[in-house]
């Protein structure tokens, strides 16, 4: 819109009208008014200044960006916690990853975020900023997709990024302190192409998902993959958008769960319940064995602790008793309500005390329940 009818844009009265957008300005001068409801344009409504001769030629050309885009090729770099040494392709899901140029930066340890190139399918448009918005909004989906059927944390670089201090480098006079920039860069060549790379020489190992999730771990011997992942993101791109959407807040949670372990352990608990929870629906009904009938029933209105006690016994049965789940529940609540810290965000801990252990265990117990049932929910979303 800004560039077939023009900017920057304008609200007019925005404490009565804080849904409709004007532009290129408001006043005699509008063109169109765009009109937002929970956060999406519902319509698009003509303003003083409207021309609806050239209204035609604007909304055949949107059309045409929208429906008729070629399928092309996008292209980023994400990160992993094992280096990648090899390729692996997903012959139906189109996704592609690749191991870094021989000229891209590499950390000297093993234990750090390791770049690769990550393709994927992506609808051209007949503008350059819309299919940019397109690939990088892809490329974090699907990465955060990713963090989830990988081992491991596969992530991609803040788009604010932040300054911290740092060493830099050691020396004989002491290490070398510097206020420095979170930020990576590495030869790209082109960031939409007509079709997927040529693979690398070497190919990722495939393993059985069971042996995959049980002993794949930081061993040095690099990334590794599920033989079912192809399968797996096919059935994410499969996903009807309200569910994809559901999916998508999943995954954020996930990813947020590894991001603010180091700055609040608390929060990273909260986040694995919130990615359970961006999959269940308060208030609505879900199904689950009752022991009183002896078989699956449907329970109407189940309470939040109970919605989310039934998720996982659904898609991750099992990993758990149901007396814990519900401390998992109780501790994620005081949590958010500001009742209570985890001990490791006290600063309280430095040996293996009681309260120490037990949250300890509650969470790795939760990380790894929630992992399963992400993925068992895509196999099987059962209309969730």
């Amino acid at each position: 819109m800004d560039e077939l009818i023009g900017g920057p844009g304008q609200y007019s009265d925005r404490s009565n009208n804080p849904n409709r957008f004007y532009l290129p300005l408001a006043g005699t001068s509008c063109r169109i008014v765009l009109v937002f409801r929970e956060k999406k344009i519902v319509a698009i409504e003509p303003g003083p200044a409207f021309n609806e001769a050239e209204w035609d030629r604007i909304r055949e050309e949107i059309e045409k960006s929208v429906l008729a885009g070629s399928m092309k090729v996008g292209r980023d770099y994400s990160f992993s916690s094992y280096r990648v040494l090899g390729f692996w392709r997903g012959q139906r899901s189109g996704v592609q990853i690749l191991p870094p140029p021989d000229d891209a930066p590499r950390a000297p340890v093993e234990m750090a975020e390791h770049p690769f190139i990550l393709e994927f399918p992506l609808r051209e448009s007949g503008y350059w900023k819309v299919t940019n918005h397109r690939r990088m909004q892809e490329h974090r989906k699907l990465t955060l997709l990713l963090n989830v059927l990988l081992n491991g944390h596969t992530s991609l670089q803040p788009r604010r990024s932040e300054h911290f201090w740092a060493i830099v480098s050691h020396g004989e006079s002491g290490p070398d302190i510097q206020w420095v920039q979170q930020f990576f860069y590495a030869k790209l060549d082109e960031a939409v192409m007509d079709e997927l790379s040529p693979t690398a020489n070497e190919q990722l190992l495939e393993l059985d998902p069971e042996e995959y999730y049980a002993n794949v771990g930081l061993d040095g011997k690099g990334l590794r993959v599920p033989a079912d992942l192809d399968r797996l993101i096919c059935l994410y791109q499969l996903l009807s958008g309200r569910n994809r959407a559901k999916f998508d807040r999943a995954t954020f949670w996930m990813d947020m769960a590894s991001s603010t372990w180091t700055i609040a352990v608390s929060s990273s608990f909260a986040s694995l319940v919130s990615a359970v929870e961006a999959l269940t629906e308060r208030g609505a009904p879900h199904r689950s064995y009752c022991e009183e009938c002896k078989r699956d029933r449907q329970h109407e209105e189940p309470g939040a602790t109970e919605s989310f006690r039934s998720f996982l016994e659904i898609y991750a049965p099992g990993g758990a008793e149901k007396s814990r789940r519900t401390k998992m529940y109780s501790l994620r609540s005081s949590i958010l309500h500001g009742g209570e810290l985890m001990q490791l965000d006290q600063d309280l801990v430095f040996g293996w005390d009681p309260p120490w252990r037990e949250e300890h265990e509650l969470l790795d117990d939760l990380w790894s329940l929630t992992q399963v049932a992400l993925r068992n929910w895509l196999k099987d979303p059962r209309g969730q």
